[in-house]
């Protein structure tokens, strides 16, 4: 068992935009292509996985984020215990997929943080370090991309109306924090 650490210390709250860190909340990635794999996970996960690029599909307890064509980063909508690292889910999924030799579940909860940023300007912060283009993806809901931010890659899940959640490899994190607290304050 590992010990949840946040790397995130404090939140910021300027001008019409607040980012904090969302922990500790269970991520698993998974891969797979074949049609079993993706029934396999339908039944365990009550939900249908994303199918299209840069989507997501969400239940009351789960997001699916498409990552590629066989790749998935499922996220639990709701904070877990940080006393442990076991996930049921996680088991669950590694006996049917893994162990069955259908694909891979990886739990990546201790590699990514998550970080949640709300407000009219945060497309404003994505702008001025990031060469995508937000255009269309502040209009769709539920829409996600991988790209880089101030040279860090992070991945951008928009989960509602001027509410997005990014996630940054832990190692990256403090630094990327950094930049956007000192972006935030130039607002």
């Amino acid at each position: 068992m590992l010990n949840y650490n946040s790397v995130i210390k404090n939140e910021i709250n300027q001008r019409s935009i607040s980012i904090k860190e969302i922990s500790p909340v269970m991520k698993i990635n998974l891969r797979g292509k074949k049609r079993e794999f993706l029934t396999n996970v339908g039944k365990n996960l009550n939900m249908i996985l994303p199918t299209e690029a840069n989507t997501s599909t969400t239940s009351d307890k789960l997001t699916a984020i498409w990552l590629s064509p066989d790749e998935w980063m499922i996220v639990s909508n709701e904070l877990v215990n940080k006393d442990t690292n076991n996930y049921e889910l996680k088991e669950m999924l590694f006996n049917s997929i893994s162990k069955t030799t259908l694909g891979a579940v990886v739990d990546v909860t201790d590699q990514f943080v998550q970080l949640e940023f709300k407000g009219e300007n945060v497309y404003e912060i994505f702008s001025a370090g990031s060469p995508f283009n937000f255009n269309e993806f502040k209009e769709k809901k539920g829409s996600t991309t991988q790209t880089v931010l101030n040279h860090v890659d992070v991945i951008l899940h928009h989960k509602d109306e001027n509410i997005l959640n990014l996630f940054v490899r832990r190692s990256f994190a403090e630094h990327l924090f950094s930049w956007i607290e000192d972006c935030a304050s130039r607002l």
